[in-house]
């Protein structure tokens, strides 16, 4: 009997249909097209999300062994035919030039990763980005973030704290900075979405 790899995540539960509704608005209705994402984490998002959109192709990735290995578990148990194997990416030391994708990537995914990373993953990601998506194309993003200079509610102050106790390069990223990294890539934002639970959904063009 083949082990059960899935790993599970109440968050991932809790806010995968809010973030389904906004994807909703960005992602293509019908058509094909490769859907690229980062940090993939446990696959639940990712499995939700493929079958929501069938007829576009979801890449999923993560630098995480296990979580690779969690990926594959919930693509196999959900029977998924339009998930590819998932991906060794690291954001903080990606090459976008050695992406090569022959589907046009529609879009881009990253849930809940620049605020437990260096800032280098924040770069890597917008560069990818930049790199990757087709043209009219979007990067979606989806986490706490500090706003106009401070923290949005108390529970986010801290659990910014809790994070740089854990690692000093990790904590909850301001919008504005990041927003900033993304112009600098090229990448203009069209949407901010209050979420659940104090987070953004933060919507970017190519």
């Amino acid at each position: 009997m083949t082990a059960d790899l899935r790993q599970h995540s109440s968050p991932s539960a809790r806010n995968r249909g809010p973030i389904l509704a906004v994807l909703e608005k960005y992602l293509p209705a019908q058509g094909e097209g490769l859907v690229f994402e980062v940090a993939s984490g446990s696959g639940m998002h990712t499995a939700f999300f493929a079958e929501a959109f069938s007829h576009l192709t979801f890449q999923p990735s993560d630098p995480d062994e296990a979580a690779r290995a969690s990926i594959k578990g919930w693509i196999e148990h959900e029977g998924l035919t339009n998930v590819r194997t998932p991906l060794h990416v690291d954001a903080m030391s990606v090459r976008p030039d050695d992406l090569a994708f022959e589907t046009p990537v529609v879009a881009m995914v990253n849930i809940n990763m620049i605020h437990i990373s260096p800032w280098a993953a924040c770069e890597g990601l917008m560069a990818t980005a930049a790199r990757v998506l087709s043209t009219g194309a979007h990067l979606f993003m989806y986490g706490p973030y500090a706003r106009d200079g401070g923290h949005t509610a108390p529970s986010n102050a801290a659990f910014d704290e809790s994070l740089r106790a854990r690692n000093p390069a990790w904590g909850i990223r301001h919008l504005e900075e990041v927003v900033a990294c993304a112009e600098k890539n090229g990448l203009t934002p069209v949407e901010v979405v209050e979420m659940p639970a104090n987070n953004l959904s933060v919507v970017y063009r190519r």
